[in-house]
This record gives structure tokens, C-alpha cells and sequence, in this order.
């Protein structure tokens, strides 16, 4: 019932388009000071595997995620140095433009997550909660903006395709 209320309202599309913008100004706006201002990762990469995640008996967590970062986000910090910002900044602007919607929120909570992973609270579990109910709503969270658009496309090319695949093997 609810996940119907989310994913067909029209005027949960409108308050869904309000966050989304919100959400979406948050990324850009992070995205765009990193790329613009020097931008290295090292210094958080080192900071996170310093002082990781410990639960209230004093163990450490994410041992795991401690160890990506030690073993392969830090040795190649000069590659997480574009992607990051990079990518906060294009999950920013599909989440404007209202373009692969569902797409740019899943890829914001991966990012949020990995910065909870490494310790940091900021406003990621407000973006959390925010990005749950733009991937739960699907197509509706973008239906005032390029979605509109974008995924009937994405649907017609989708279906061609599928019916030519058919056809091959079918011969």
C-alpha cells in the first residue's frame, strides 16, 4: 500500500522532486568544491584506517572495509582523488535533472555508506533516509524532470533489443 503510495502519486512525485533537488544540490555542491579545490583523499583514507570504526567493547567493526582502504583505496589515493569527486558530482546532477534517478540515489547511499564505514556521521544518515525513499519510489521520484523521458527510451530500446535476441536464438 505504501510502496503504491510512493511509486504513483502525483503529488508524492512533487515532494519527491523537492527532495530530490535537495539531496541533489548536497552532492553537486560537494562534488563541485572537490573538483575545484584540490581535492586529496589521502589524508581521510589515513585518518579512517588511524581511528576505524569501534564498537562499545572496543573492536574494531569494519575490519574489512579498514583493509580496502589500507590495501587498495590509499595505495591508489590518486585514482579516488577523480572518482569521488566525480562522482558526488554527477549523483548531484542526474538527482537535479531527475535523469536515471533510481540509478544516481543508489550510488549516493553506496558513497554514504562508505563514508559511515569510515567513520564519518556528517549528514549521511539524513541523506540515507532521504535517498531509501527516492529508490523506493522508482520512476516516480524522477517524473517531474528527465525521467519523463529518459526511461520510456531506455524501456523501447530495452524491448528491441530483448525481441532481436529472441529472434537470433530462435533460428
Amino acid at each position: 500500500m505504501i510502496n503504491n503510495f510512493l511509486r504513483e502519486n502525483k503529488i508524492v512525485a512533487g515532494i519527491l522532486t523537492v527532495l530530490r533537488l535537495y539531496l541533489g544540490y548536497e552532492w553537486m555542491t560537494a562534488g563541485y568544491h572537490k573538483l575545484t579545490g584540490g581535492f586529496d583523499a589521502s589524508g581521510f583514507l589515513k585518518g579512517a584506517i588511524a581511528n576505524p570504526v569501534k564498537g562499545p567493547e572496543g573492536n574494531v567493526l569494519y575490519g574489512w572495509y579498514v583493509d580496502f582502504l589500507q590495501h587498495l583505496a590509499l595505495p591508489n589515493a590518486h585514482i579516488f582523488n577523480t572518482i569521488v569527486p566525480l562522482g558526488e558530482f554527477l549523483v548531484g546532477l542526474g538527482l537535479i535533472l531527475g535523469c536515471l534517478t533510481t540509478a544516481a540515489a543508489f550510488f549516493a547511499l553506496v558513497m554514504n555508506f562508505a563514508y559511515m564505514f569510515a567513520g564519518t556521521i556528517s549528514s549521511n544518515p539524513m541523506d540515507i533516509l532521504l535517498g531509501v525513499f527516492i529508490i523506493a519510489a522508482g520512476y516516480n521520484a524522477g517524473r517531474i524532470g528527465l525521467d519523463r523521458w529518459v526511461i520510456p527510451f531506455i524501456n523501447k530500446f530495452a524491448a528491441k533489443n530483448n525481441n532481436t535476441d529472441h529472434v537470433k536464438r530462435s533460428a
